[in-house]
């Protein structure tokens, strides 16, 4: 199915029913919360009342929503768009409709490439963190840590990722953490994977830039912003270096920086970084598409 008009869905209710190991019933993503994904919350709900996943009906089953690239409107240069539009016309045949999954750590900029890369290829855009939020009710993944668990977030976001690869035509930017279980690369491996690789250097600067409030698994550690968050993501790439690499295409911000002639990646525009995915994607493809003929 590909993206159209958002058919309604059957009304959340609390979970219920089948249980997974981990003792919380499977998360659903009904039709009216993902589309509410793609808009400002409205938020008027005590949301720590919430014991369990909320679960519809249909799930994503079914589901067709409105193609959009989120709210924000991306601008680029003149160039940056001619090069964009003739890359994503290059990729498209060989895409067959096709889901794109954006893997990478945290603040490596899936969300925002990935808005660029879903409007120049007439794709829905959706991030996976926002449809668990949607899912349980919960205004962001750092409350749904403190409320109930990373492992209950996890689970969420697994179902979530099972829903959307069954769709068609979408840029999906997961996680961070997606890439831990491998349950959610049997379903993002129905698309194609794109490892957006950024220096642990360049990630902690950014995220000592905006804070580390909402990045949960930052905010415990006390000290320099920099420094915590530098130590925490060594540890974190340490131990999610071969999930990553899993990933159909890795896009090195690095890479783009040295052909520029930058020294530092944070000077690279999202646009930079979008092209380059598109070139990786028409590389994999047409490789992929030799090797079956």
């Amino acid at each position: 199915m590909d993206a159209g008009t958002c058919l309604r869905a059957a009304t959340p209710r609390a979970g219920a029913g089948h249980r997974t190991p981990q003792g919380f019933p499977p998360a659903r993503v009904p039709a009216a919360r993902l589309a509410a994904a793609q808009r400002p919350l409205a938020l008027g709900l005590d949301s720590r009342r919430s014991t369990g996943p909320i679960r519809g009906a249909g799930g994503l089953k079914g589901l067709r929503c409105r193609k959009s690239s989120g709210t924000e409107k991306v601008h680029y240069s003149a160039d940056e768009a001619l090069i964009l539009k003739q890359k994503a016309e290059d990729v498209l045949p060989y895409l067959n409709d096709r889901c794109v999954y954006l893997v990478g750590m945290m603040g490596s900029g899936k969300t925002t490439v990935g808005k660029i890369i879903a409007e120049v290829l007439g794709y829905s855009f959706f991030d996976s963190d926002k449809l668990v939020e949607h899912t349980v009710g919960i205004p962001s993944v750092a409350e749904i840590f403190q409320v109930h668990s990373e492992a209950f977030f996890r689970d969420n976001e697994s179902e979530v990722l099972r829903d959307l690869s069954s769709m068609h035509r979408l840029i999906v930017a997961t996680g961070g953490g997606a890439v831990i279980r491998p349950i959610n690369w049997n379903y993002m491996k129905k698309g194609l994977t794109i490892w957006l690789d950024v220096p642990l250097d360049a990630l902690a600067r950014r995220i000592a830039a905006v804070g580390t409030a909402s990045r949960p698994l930052l905010h415990q550690e006390s000290g320099d912003p920099y420094t915590k968050a530098y130590a925490k993501l060594t540890a974190l790439m340490e131990k999610r270096m071969d999930s990553y690499a899993n990933a159909d295409a890795r896009v090195s911000l690095e890479d783009i920086a040295f052909r520029q002639g930058h020294n530092d990646v944070n000077v690279l525009t999202p646009s930079a970084i979008a092209i380059e995915a598109l070139l990786k994607m028409e590389s994999f493809l047409t490789e992929k598409a030799m090797v079956r003929n």
